[in-house]
């Protein structure tokens, strides 16, 4: 953990400390934006935005939380469009729009439950937290194929594929946050020696 004096008074409700916590919105952006862009060109239509959200609203605020998201749908969607060619019409764009809400809900509930659990065992709280955050999120998508189709892709087998998956995800940010804390110390230790 961070020294007290290193966290601003609202720190100690967050569950992930990678960086001093001025630097926290710009670390979980750099995070969750290259993630993204990795994840984005690996897997297309697979991105793990529930990971995504849990890992921001585990470190920032809700507002700053939501910015960060916001900022990974977009180099989704640039990626997506830019670089994957996804097709320019009515329907492709509408599905951009929805995941991006749907990203947005699932950090809003990742954040209002870590809010409401309470401190301590982290690793559970954060598996609980990423149930909540991937059934909100699959709860917007599925809410939308009414309207746009797809239905296809909510079978069980295809929901826990995306699951499991997001959960290697979740897995993989958040250690390399427990890498960062552990990392900056050292990074402090030798610019106060040089």
């Amino acid at each position: 953990m961070m020294p007290a004096e290193m966290l601003s008074p609202d720190a100690h409700r967050f569950r992930l400390h990678p960086v001093a916590s001025r630097f926290a919105p710009m670390f979980c952006l750099a995070l969750l934006t290259a993630s993204c862009a990795l994840a984005s060109l690996a897997l297309a239509c697979a991105t793990p935005f529930a990971a995504f959200a849990v890992v921001a609203a585990a470190m920032l605020p809700l507002r700053s939380a939501l910015l960060v998201v916001t900022g990974a749908w977009l180099v989704n969607q640039s990626i997506g469009f830019g670089v994957l060619h996804y097709p320019v019409d009515g329907s492709t764009l509408a599905w951009g729009f929805v995941i991006g809400a749907a990203a947005l809900m699932a950090t809003a509930a990742s954040s209002a439950l870590l809010r409401a659990l309470p401190q301590g065992r982290t690793p559970l709280i954060l598996a609980v937290t990423l149930v909540a955050a991937y059934a909100t999120y699959e709860f917007v998508l599925l809410a939308a194929t009414p309207f746009l189709g797809g239905e296809g892709a909510f079978s069980a087998a295809i929901v826990t594929r995306l699951g499991l998956l997001s959960a290697i995800w979740l897995a993989g940010l958040v250690a390399v946050c427990e890498i960062a804390r552990l990392a900056a110390p050292l990074g402090r230790k030798g610019a106060m020696s040089a």
